[in-house]
This record gives structure tokens, sequence and C-alpha cells, in this order.
């Protein structure tokens, strides 16, 4: 078993990786008027044929009184005087009324709770944040200890190109050290047995270098900047010796990840997520990682529901580009093993992590 995690934090290029390690989240309209009835009457001697309709609300129910000196009502024409209309109308309201009382009340329905981080989760989001940011600060503090990259007035000579190489690989050093570092801050990494948590670091340093990667991509310039004052394109990656084959998914996944706009929680518990995965080979408690893991999604989740309460969509977007740096990982190991055929030689640290063998 490997001890590289028990050795204090090397320069940028170490000559062991056993130096890295440093011990230490109802319609009434239609029917009938039944009042109308006592008002308005008709003969009961007059006949009436089916296509001679009275109109709704009139009926023919007792006969006229003929009173002395009054003359016979005129036989009705089916034309509804304004009385009637009157009368139809105080009806219909009054029906509507009734049904609007006899139904029972709409029942609102209850006013949508919004998810609230819980104190442990806000804690360790604050943590986290707080790490990240120490664990920059002393990387930045190395880019001095970096191999210079090379201005020499012939850029393809084997020196200008072996000094190209070297100033990469010390990046990815300085890197994996940051990494290391961040890890041992996450609250659950050091009570994992210590062959656990060399394990979820070999498998899981690449993805983080991938995660760390977008974080400095400038889509301005379509360029990614290490340590703040090194930037670099596609072909500068080229010229340091990478395939275009690994290039090209590097730029393109540091391009979707930019457009998510994350902030800085948000990275950390991406991160964090993709260090604690239970399926990396050769984890041994896997039921403790897969516990360790879902405390950091669920308080993912929940900062994401709050900071973008209108897209839906944003968190399991986040988790979809766990899955696209597995594929880019298994790119990575095509390149490493390129690298091999090239005959560049990787520092220790990077052999061991790769699993490189020499």
């Amino acid at each position: 078993m490997s001890l590289w995690l028990e050795a204090p934090v090397p320069d940028a290029s170490p000559d062991s990786a056993v130096e890295l390690w440093e011990p230490d989240a109802q319609d009434a309209s239609g029917q009938a008027l039944g009042v109308s009835n006592c008002v308005l009457r008709e003969e009961a001697s007059t006949p009436q044929s089916a296509g001679d309709s009275l109109g709704a609300g009139l009926e023919a129910t007792e006969p006229i009184v003929l009173l002395p000196g009054v003359d016979t009502p005129p036989e009705s024409t089916g034309v509804l005087s304004e009385e009637q209309i009157r009368l139809k109308k105080l009806k219909r309201q009054e029906e509507e009324q009734a049904q609007a009382t006899s139904m029972p009340p709409r029942v609102s329905s209850p006013p949508q709770v919004l998810p609230q981080l819980s104190p442990e989760q806000r804690g360790m989001i604050e943590k986290l944040v707080a790490a990240q940011q120490q664990c920059n600060r002393r990387s930045f503090s190395d880019r001095l200890r970096v191999t210079p990259w090379p201005m020499a007035p012939d850029p393809q000579s084997r020196e200008a190109r072996q000094q190209r190489f070297a100033h990469f690989t010390e990046l990815a050093i300085v890197s994996v050290q940051e990494i290391v570092d961040f890890a041992k801050q996450l609250p659950g990494f050091l009570q994992l047995s210590r062959e656990d948590q060399i394990a979820l670091l070999k498998t899981s340093a690449i993805e983080v270098m991938l995660l760390e990667t977008s974080r400095r991509y400038n889509p301005g310039s379509e360029s990614i900047t290490f340590l703040k004052d090194f930037s670099y394109n596609r072909e500068d990656f080229a010229k340091a010796g990478l395939q275009v084959e690994f290039i090209n998914p590097i730029f393109e996944f540091s391009r979707a990840m930019n457009e998510l706009q994350l902030n800085d929680a948000e990275f950390a518990l991406l991160i964090a997520i993709s260090i604690f995965s239970a399926d990396r080979p050769n984890v041994q408690d896997q039921l403790q990682v897969e516990r360790l893991q879902h405390t950091y999604v669920e308080a993912l989740h929940a900062y994401v529901s709050i900071h973008h309460p209108h897209d839906r969509l944003m968190f399991p977007r986040m988790l979809m580009k766990l899955v696209s740096l597995r594929t880019l990982s298994s790119v990575h190991s095509e390149q490493v093993f390129a690298l091999r055929l090239q005959d560049k030689k990787l520092p220790p640290l990077l052999s061991e992590i790769w699993d490189v063998h020499e």
C-alpha cells in the first residue's frame, strides 16, 4: 500500500509520491320560473300547438275569471313582456345565489414551502468554501517554483518541448497537492480508513483537476488560467505534448461548465461529491462513503433550490457534469498511455496516482 498520503506537502516537483500526505456535508338559466304562473295566466280553452311555445316560465294553469266591464285579454303572442323579463332575471339571480351557497368553498392550495439549509448544512458549506480559498492561496504561492514556459527562439527544439512538458506536469503536481489538502478538510474524509482515502483520491484526482480547470476557463479568449498568471489556449496544450483527442474535450467541458455560472459553494460541493464516490476501485467501506456523499448531495440540492428557484433543471444538470467527468477520465487514461509511447516520463507522484508503471 502506498504511503504517498503520509508525507508533507512537497515543492512543485517532489522526488517521490510518498512525500505528499500530511496527517492532520347547476346552471339555472334554462329552468322555468315557478313564480310566473301566479301573474300570467292563459285561457284554458285556448289550443296550443307543439310549435307555439309561450317561452320559458309560461304555463297554462287555470282559466281567467272575466269581471263585468273587463274586456277579454288578447291571446298571447309568445313575446315576453318587460315584467316577465324582470321576473325571469330575478328568478335566475335567486337560483344562482342559492347554487353558489350550496357549493363547498374552494380549498386553496397550501403555500409552497421554500427549501432551507439546516444550520449543519450552512456551516459545512461555509467550511468548504473557506478551505477551498485557503488551498488556492497556497497553490498561488507555488507558482514561482514551476518551471517557466520556454521563450526559446526555436519553439520546436527538443529542449523547448521538454521544458513545456515539465511546465505542465509541475502545474499538475501543484493541482494534486491542492486536491489532497482540500480533501483532508472535508468532513468525514479523515474518518475513513487510510486505504479508502488513497483509493478515493487516486481515482478522483483527474476529475477534480478538470473541475478546477473549468473554473478558470475564460470564454472570451477561450483559454484556461492556472495559478493566476499562466493562461493557455488549445495550441499551448498541444505544444506541451497533449493530444487533440484530450485537449478538445477539456475545453468543451470547461465551456459547458462556464455556462452554468456556478459559484464557489457549488463548485466545492461538486468536488466533494466527486471525491466521495463509493464505486471507485479498491474502496472497502462503500456504505460509509455512500453516506458521506449523500450528505453533500442533499446540501447541494437544498443550496441550488434556494439560489436557482426558477430553474428546476439546474441540480440535475450539475450532477450530469459528474457523468461527463467519468468519460473525460477515460480519455485521460488514453492520453497517459500515449505519453508513455512518446517516451515522456511523468514525475513519481503523477505516475503513482495515475497508475503508470514504468
